[in-house]
């Protein structure tokens, strides 16, 4: 018996995976304790997400419910009804996103916001924050890396489907390059005080000047390496081709209430591929 279930693969024949986890709040009052970090929440998250999608997927297929076989695009959503966003209470909170750009893919900008404004059922985010994983060996974001992302949110500025877009991990020769390029200009530059316990003088007196909000976060720069995330698989599904998979992109969404500055919610949205389909 324990021959065979070693040898069936959930993911075989999938292409992509798509997991919601929903708000956080679930997760984290189930846990023994909370993460210790947004890279732990993330991570606890989608194990969690993944272990109740497995559950129910073998239980499914214990009761023949597969006779035509699972999707090649998984997608695991555990957002609950109650978390959609009331029309009449729109204009009363704000939703907010950050973007974590894992691989090298275009599509990835158009992918997260349609599926974010979907998923929550609003037809614009109040923000989104770019943070695209660094290609140089400086380990920070270059103008070459970020461009063509920005580019794309632009687009959906323009579109009036974002209000405002801003990024993270700048400095200040990059920040005012992409001021010089951007059709749309960043309202904001995240700075992570872990690796900068003061903000420059020179980054501060630019963004000062330039009408730039500096936002300070804790988050890693692979905030999901793909290490952890193929052992959530692993771990999560009992899956001999957890090795096969990467994570893509992930969106972490805040919705806010104005008045009182309080998290509703918070959740996260992670799409991972099959790393052979990306280069076939």
């Amino acid at each position: 018996m324990t021959e065979d279930k070693n040898e069936i693969s959930i993911l075989e024949d999938m292409k992509t995976i798509s997991v919601y986890t929903g708000n956080v709040v679930r997760w984290c009052g189930s846990m023994k304790k909370c993460p210790t970090s947004t890279a732990q929440e993330v991570l606890d998250c989608l194990k969690a997400a993944l272990c109740e999608w497995g559950s129910k997927c073998n239980s499914d297929r214990m009761e023949g419910k597969f006779h035509q076989g699972l999707p090649e695009h998984l997608v695991c959503n555990l957002i609950q009804p109650t978390e959609w966003i009331d029309p009449d209470e729109r204009q009363d909170i704000r939703i907010s996103a950050k973007l974590f750009i894992c691989q090298s893919d275009l599509k990835i900008v158009k992918e997260a916001v349609t599926c974010a404004c979907s998923e929550l059922g609003v037809s614009q985010l109040d923000s989104v924050i770019l943070s695209v994983v660094a290609l140089s060996e400086e380990n920070r974001p270059t103008l070459e890396d970020l461009m063509p992302y920005w580019k794309e949110l632009e687009v959906f500025v323009q579109g009036q489907k974002v209000a405002s877009i801003g990024v993270s991990d700048l400095d200040r020769e990059v920040l005012e390059a992409l001021c010089q390029h951007a059709q749309v200009q960043p309202s904001s530059n995240q700075v992570n005080l872990a690796s900068c316990c003061v903000i420059p003088p020179d980054l501060a007196a630019f963004a000062k000047d330039n009408n730039i909000q500096l936002l300070t976060h804790n988050d890693p720069a692979d905030i999901l390496p793909v290490g952890s995330f193929q052992q959530a698989l692993r771990t999560s599904l009992q899956d001999p081709r957890a090795d096969e998979w990467a994570p893509h992109w992930i969106l972490r969404y805040s919705v806010i209430i104005k008045e009182r500055g309080i998290i509703k919610s918070k959740g996260y949205m992670v799409h991972a591929e099959k790393q052979a389909a990306r280069h076939q």
